[in-house]
């Protein structure tokens, strides 16, 4: 039975290195740009007034699929002293921009960035342990047929297979949310009144100018201490060497 499963192993990992190979080139090979997962962050600068109607407004255009296909990711509007609202979309990339334009019709200023993922690696990996869990599959299937196996052997097969099943699913699973990711792209929308996003601005520049301040001050702490070692380590010298003069001529 060990020798069964041994062998069942050792071939499919004979035919992972050139299905690794396979997997590479043919990402290498794929037109650039086709394993990218897009994701945009906008500001829109709104009067407060008009915050609560164009985050409704946005949100059912993306539920109606008024810019293609679309999905609510996530919806947030905070009142108080500080108002803003914030609307997160997975839309298809031809309907981000329509969606941008309708978010920040009548706004003022405002700020866009878009980060983007290569996922070109991670796709040509899973497409191997697919490729290689569907061999161990297969293999595991048919020492599985044979008549002459125990129950034990029986038992220990139906085992592999299972973990083996429960690979190849949660690997399916993993590349359908990487095609996802290609085939849409995530839309971040923050709306906020602009006297708000001055603020913010403010805020943020005197955080990142007070963690500046705080390493200069730290780094030139501890070269003052080092500094200072030597200096106490010979002043602690000279104080014994005095101390025992004094004892001895006591």
């Amino acid at each position: 039975m060990l020798a069964l499963v041994a062998a069942a192993f050792l071939a499919g990992c004979a035919n992972k290195e050139s299905m690794g190979f396979a997997a590479a080139d043919a990402a290498a090979g794929a037109p650039q740009g086709r394993f990218l997962a897009y994701e945009h962050q906008v500001t829109v600068a709104l009067d407060v007034e008009a915050l609560a109607g164009r985050l409704a407004e946005v949100q059912s255009a993306c539920q109606t699929a008024r810019f293609g296909e679309c999905e609510v990711l996530e919806v947030a509007q905070h009142g108080g002293d500080h108002p803003s609202a914030r609307l997160v979309v997975r839309n298809v990339p031809a309907g981000v921009g329509p969606m941008v334009g309708a978010a920040s019709q009548g706004g003022r200023g405002g700020s866009r960035s878009t980060h983007a993922e290569d996922l070109a690696q991670a796709v040509a990996d899973n497409a191997q342990a697919q490729d290689r869990l569907r061999r161990e599959q297969a293999r595991l299937e048919e020492f599985q047929s044979r008549r002459d196996l125990a129950v034990a052997d029986m038992i220990a097969l139906s085992q592999q297979l299972a973990q083996v099943e429960a690979q190849l699913q949660a690997a399916a699973q993993e590349a359908a949310q990487q095609q996802r990711r290609i085939q849409t792209q995530k839309l971040t929308l923050e709306f906020q009144p602009p006297d708000l996003q001055s603020g913010s601005g403010e805020i943020g520049q005197a955080v990142r100018d007070f963690v500046s301040i705080l390493a200069t001050g730290t780094a030139w702490t501890i070269r003052a201490v080092a500094f200072l070692i030597p200096l106490a380590v010979v002043v602690a010298v000279l104080v014994a060497v005095w101390r025992w003069r004094k004892r001895r001529r006591g």
